[in-house]
């Protein structure tokens, strides 16, 4: 199920730029953090129950720097949290959602996340993560 919109992500060039902009709107730098996997560096703002995450790449390679090279600075995804990824998955997948992972992977925040390929929801990348504490709340329940 979903339970509320973890965090915004958007790609930014520089990410020492992007840190300052938000700091100046009033919003507290809460860390960075490289995820290697993905090919990029993060910095997480709290906003009420939601973070604003920005995204820089630290490859060539990444998607994110090959979204900045098609699309330019800006909103890049939607991550929604949800109480059991895997569960999540096959339902959009048996609702004909098209998956671009079908399998969890790490994300930042130690959390698990995957993708739903924007082809299939109205243009907009999301992703399904399921944070920390959700994954420590079940693991004492088994």
């Amino acid at each position: 199920m979903i339970k509320h919109i973890s965090h915004i992500g958007i790609a930014v060039k520089d990410l020492d730029e992007g840190i300052a902009f938000y700091q100046k709107l009033g919003l507290t730098l809460e860390g960075t953090e490289e995820v290697p996997s993905q090919m990029v560096k993060v910095a997480f703002f709290p906003c009420g129950d939601t973070r604003i995450e920005l995204l820089a790449p630290t490859s060539g390679d990444s998607p994110i720097a090959k979204f900045l090279e098609k699309k330019g600075e800006g909103i890049q995804h939607i991550a929604f949290a949800v109480d059991d990824l895997p569960e999540e998955l096959l339902k959009a997948e048996d609702s004909g959602i098209r998956l671009i992972d079908k399998e969890p992977r790490p994300g930042a925040h130690h959390a698990d996340i995957a993708f739903l390929h924007p082809k299939s929801s109205l243009g907009v990348l999301i992703e399904f993560c399921q944070e920390q504490e959700h994954k420590e709340e079940e693991e004492e329940e088994e």
